[in-house]
């Protein structure tokens, strides 16, 4: 089913790019507007041997994941201590409520008027933007923890400490390996669009801000498909890990077919 399932994005990919050639080929759609997948596929390739282009990559990925980590070491701690202290959930739950709707890239101005170190204020964005889906994610890991699980370490003297390593973060495991797939494509959407709002000497979004101001339509589909290519293979590789790691889990819910 995997291989089937990735032979039709495949095939899909393709006919999408091959439609939109045709579109460009009989002048349906003016090329300085939009060049054609073929132009901007060679000149993708070009730009493996660019060296600003790898550098302002390497800047890019290397906020991601510090950003995505830095989230993690938060979220998943706090998710699990507000999903074990039910009362501390309450408590803080409407600050969460009021918070998590807050479109991250709104932030991305004010972070810059308060965080003046360049590469600290787009990890910080990213960080903020990371946290939410895993945190939500962790909560919902803590709550779908079998209740009779539980009881049944502590019918046996297990206490709270022993009954949350052995029962409760198992069971939350597949939740948050969600939270962070799910967090890994925004951070990577906050840590583009924060270089696009923000500059500085190198990134992706500094790149294509850079070759706009040339009117290098080609090149700023270029490095957005990069951009993109990035995120589809952080997600393949994170799907990857979590089939292997939570076989079980996916067993349990009828998700392995």
């Amino acid at each position: 089913m995997t291989r089937a399932r990735l032979l039709r994005g495949v095939v899909g990919a393709a006919g999408f790019l091959a439609a939109g050639e045709l579109v460009i080929r009989f002048g349906l759609s003016r090329e300085l507007v939009f060049p054609p997948p073929s132009a901007i596929l060679y000149e993708a390739v070009l730009l493996l041997a660019d060296r600003d282009f790898l550098m302002g990559a390497l800047t890019t990925l290397t906020n991601w994941a510090l950003g995505l980590l830095v989230a993690v070491a938060v979220a998943v701690p706090a998710g699990v201590l507000l999903g074990a202290l039910t009362p501390m959930e309450r408590a803080v739950r409407p600050l969460l409520e009021f918070l998590r709707p807050i479109p991250s890239v709104a932030i991305i101005p004010l972070a810059i008027l308060l965080i003046p170190v360049d590469e600290l204020m787009k990890v910080s964005v990213i960080v903020y933007a990371s946290v939410w889906p895993i945190l939500i994610n962790t909560l919902y890991g803590m709550h779908d923890v079998d209740p009779l699980a539980k009881d049944s370490l502590r019918s046996f003297g297990f206490g709270r400490l022993a009954v949350l390593g052995r029962v409760s973060l198992p069971s939350a495991a597949p939740f948050v390996a969600t939270g962070i797939r799910i967090a890994a494509g925004i951070a990577l959407i906050i840590a583009v669009s924060a270089e696009l709002l923000a500059g500085g000497v190198a990134g992706l979004g500094v790149f294509v801000v850079q070759a706009g101001s040339g009117n290098r339509t080609d090149l700023i589909m270029a490095a957005t498909f990069w951009a993109g290519a990035f995120g589809l293979l952080s997600n393949v590789a994170l799907q990857a890990a979590e089939r292997r790691l939570f076989r079980w889990h996916r067993v349990r819910t009828g998700a392995v077919s």
